[in-house]
């Protein structure tokens, strides 16, 4: 019998990601031979994103393109794009299946057996409007894609920002099951894994059975072998003093944050419907950044909200610009159906938008450049995660620095020390500590 191939393909956030590979391990049980994405495949599961209409765009620029190099391949949707697109989805040409978020993870048991895979003339659909709140453990446990094991500790939010489709694509806050969590991540250290990265909707709302964020990282850093705890994406509002006081005295956890801002202006920040002020999140970074050392800091934020005048935009650049920040993730406001943004005026002209962006991607790179050079001459240790490119053996710190060493040696998943001597806004350039330092092409060491 000729094993059936499966491709798989990711769009949006870590959650995602992680999500994919346990689907991955899914198809694998059932008899699946995995290919890389973009190969020729008989089935592909395109794990969807509706954050934005570009990345719904996309979903269907993608079904479309699989098509073409295969023209009989079984097209399985899932995702947020699966969940509150799913009306328009069963219309779209080459879909044969579409999973909603609530039923996700139970994909591989809608698809039909490997010998009966053929295309439908109408999708079948497996959705609900309802997604359960309980606590939950996962099916199975995936073999993540990177040196960096993405762990999945959460899903939901019930925050309702007003721009935000999230939580009509995967509901309100529930948390996986404390034990679940631990056996994975014991799980990851025997599979060889160094460092995870806690993932979800609104992780530092997890709360399991009295089991809170910080009693959770209590617990994963008792994980013997386990080496590196990063911590994704986590609101203003929930980054405890509790939690800063472990990330800084916690000889595991990264010294990372990415702390979502979306506006230096208060005004926009109450229509947005977020639950801190401009000052709040100066005071709790600026708290974070004293107690913290050599802390990577990260942001998102909006730009062209409706109602952002010039002077609230201005409001955003002066926060940005006195924050030590060294990551900036900015992206353009886009409407979301059945968002409470949706129904407010006075929208922002794509010319202004797009300029606006484009001064705060400026800042973003100068910041970068500036906490690179920050790092010139300090010894840190790096994850290295891939083989060698262009010379050069690529890795990562624990405050999130990317760093790029000329070595020979097989570096892939050892943890090293780093001297730092140079720095572009890309890169950390340095040399194995305790060897000769190897000059940089192109840069001033």
């Amino acid at each position: 019998m000729i094993t059936k191939r499966a491709s798989l393909h990711t769009l949006g956030c870590r959650l995602n990601q992680a999500e994919t590979a346990i689907l991955g391990e899914g198809l694998r049980r059932k008899g699946f031979q995995l290919v890389d994405f973009g190969q020729p495949t008989d089935l592909l599961v395109l794990n969807t994103c509706s954050v934005t209409e570009d990345a719904e765009r996309t979903s269907r620029y993608l079904i479309r393109k699989t098509l073409k190099h295969s023209p009989q391949a079984f097209i399985a949707v899932t995702g947020c794009y699966a969940q509150t697109g799913a009306e328009g989805l069963k219309h779209h040409a080459g879909v044969d299946l579409i999973v909603g978020n609530q039923y996700k993870l139970e994909l591989p048991l809608y698809l039909p057996s490997t010998h009966a895979l053929q295309k439908r003339s109408t999708p079948d659909v497996h959705h609900s409007r309802t997604i359960s709140r309980e606590d939950f453990d996962l099916p199975q446990y995936g073999e993540p894609n990177s040196t960096r094991a993405l762990l999945k500790i959460q899903d939901g939010c019930s925050a309702m920002c007003s721009f935000c489709i999230i939580p009509f694509a995967r509901g309100h806050e529930r948390s996986r099951k404390l034990d679940d969590v631990v056996r994975e991540a014991e799980s990851l250290v025997t599979r060889g894994y160094r460092e995870i990265v806690l993932t979800g909707v609104n992780i530092g709302q997890y709360l399991q059975n009295g089991h809170d964020f910080c009693a959770l990282l209590r617990h994963l850093e008792q994980v013997a072998g386990l080496e590196r705890i990063r911590i994704s994406s986590i609101e203003p509002t929930t980054v405890s003093d509790e939690l800063i006081d472990l990330v800084a005295s916690s000889t595991k956890l990264c010294p990372y944050l990415h702390i979502p801002l979306q506006s230096g202006d208060d005004q926009i920040l109450s229509a947005m419907n977020r639950h801190h002020t401009a000052q709040a999140y100066v005071a709790l970074i600026t708290q974070a950044v004293t107690k913290i050392p050599n802390l990577g800091l990260g942001t998102d934020l909006m730009v062209g909200f409706p109602g952002e005048t010039e002077t609230a935009f201005r409001n955003t650049l002066t926060v940005v610009t006195e924050l030590p920040f060294s990551y900036l993730h900015v992206f353009s406001y886009s409407p979301r159906p059945g968002t409470a943004a949706m129904r407010m005026n006075r929208p922002v002209p794509p010319a202004t938008v797009k300029k606006r962006a484009a001064l705060l991607h400026d800042l973003g790179h100068a910041k970068r450049l500036a906490f690179h050079n920050k790092q010139i001459g300090t010894t840190v240790s790096a994850l290295f995660e891939s083989d060698q490119q262009d010379g050069y053996r690529h890795g990562t710190t624990p405050n999130f620095t990317k760093v790029a060493v000329a070595a020979t040696d097989d570096l892939q998943n050892h943890i090293r020390p780093i001297t730092i001597t140079a720095a572009t806004e890309r890169w950390a350039f340095g040399h194995l500590a305790h060897t000769q330092p190897i000059r940089t092409p192109g840069v001033l060491v």
